[in-house]
């Protein structure tokens, strides 16, 4: 019999995995071996290390397309060895390094190819993932906000729709998130890492600074909107499943959540986390929203209330699209063919491209 916390995980984000690049059948047998959660990191990092060996003997042999394909799934699932396994956080760095490591390789060979970059931000600076259309000079962008616990190397899905429609994304780890958590920790104030983001695109000929949308996923659906309120140069968003603000959720969070939260904070325990996350809110910010706004959430969600999306959605002062997913769950990847495809369309035509 599984521990809570296994269970815990397997209940909240089975689909999200599933959905988001690990084969059924890893996630199946991976999870009904695990009992305890002492044992997650090392029982997912073992199933990655099957996909890294096969991408790694397809490199060598120079089948660069399937290495690619090889090593962004092994990515993935390192990531999942580590998205909320901060019990142990020299085990879990250890893994997020490998999820790093995997998908750098993969760049190259991707179609289209992907470039790492670095955003320079107060001093330091933000890992991110550049990728650009085939056969564009300049393409509108896309800059992908991650969520609480995922990180550039989960988004490949996502990136694939933007980009088959001509849109660049450029998926980048903020405070608190992915490469950065370790040295910046989780903020409220989303937005100046966003104008960090455009400032970069600006000085880059290749992406059309004009036409910038945002996107964000989970806690980064509500970091998209928070930052939209305040960048006056992002022409759309898209918030999937944000919550309105965090010390509402907080209660009812999932103890891994809780705990993921105060370690990505650099929060001392519960308390100084929970001072941290009445930071994260859209009280007397959403109302400042006037750039066209595409939310999505599901009534299933235990995780973030789908009145939160009727909130923004109220107070926004744009346009203003509300996709709410009866028998969705937390960012409704259960049921991903009713809102993916449907809000890439959406942003691409919001940046000024055709139908295709």
């Amino acid at each position: 019999m599984p521990d809570a916390l296994v269970q815990s995980a397997i209940h909240h984000w089975a689909p999200r995995f599933v959905s988001n690049g690990v084969p059924l059948t890893d996630f199946e047998e991976v999870t009904a071996k695990l009992e305890r959660w002492e044992d997650w990191c090392e029982a997912w990092c073992r199933c990655a290390s099957l996909h890294e060996g096969i991408g790694r003997v397809a490199l060598k042999d120079g089948f660069n397309l399937s290495a690619a394909q090889h090593l962004t799934t092994a990515g993935v699932c390192y990531h999942f060895a580590k998205f909320v396994y901060v019990r142990d956080v020299a085990q879990m760095r250890a893994a997020h390094m490998k999820a790093v490591e995997c998908r750098k390789l993969a760049l190259p060979h991707l179609r289209p190819a992907g470039e790492y970059v670095r955003i320079p931000f107060e001093g330091k600076s933000f890992a991110a993932i550049l990728r650009r259309p085939s056969g564009i000079a300049r393409a509108p962008v896309v800059v992908m906000c991650m969520g609480l616990d995922s990180a550039k190397e989960e988004m490949d899905s996502y990136e694939s729709l933007f980009l088959a429609r001509g849109l660049a994304t450029l998926t980048f780890d903020g405070p608190g998130q992915g490469e950065s958590e370790y040295e910046i920790p989780i903020r409220g104030e989303y937005e100046t890492a966003v104008k960090a983001v455009v400032d970069w695109i600006e000085q880059r000929g290749d992406l059309d600074a004009a036409r910038v949308g945002l996107w964000g996923v989970s806690l980064g659906g509500y970091y998209a909107p928070r930052a939209a309120a305040f960048e006056k140069r992002i022409k759309a968003c898209i918030g999937l499943s944000g919550q309105y603000d965090w010390s509402e959720v907080w209660p009812k969070l999932p103890q891994l959540t809780r705990d993921t939260f105060r370690v990505r904070a650099h929060a001392a325990d519960e308390d100084a986390a929970m001072r941290i996350g009445r930071t994260l809110t859209l009280k007397n910010v959403a109302s400042n929203i006037s750039c066209p706004l595409y939310l999505v959430a599901g009534k299933l969600d235990r995780i973030v209330p789908w009145q939160d999306a009727e909130r923004v959605a109220r107070e926004a002062k744009g346009p203003v699209e509300l996709v709410v997913i009866e028998d969705g769950n937390h960012v409704a990847n259960n049921r991903v063919y009713k809102y993916r495809t449907q809000s890439a369309d959406w942003m691409a035509q919001q940046l000024g491209l055709p139908r295709v």
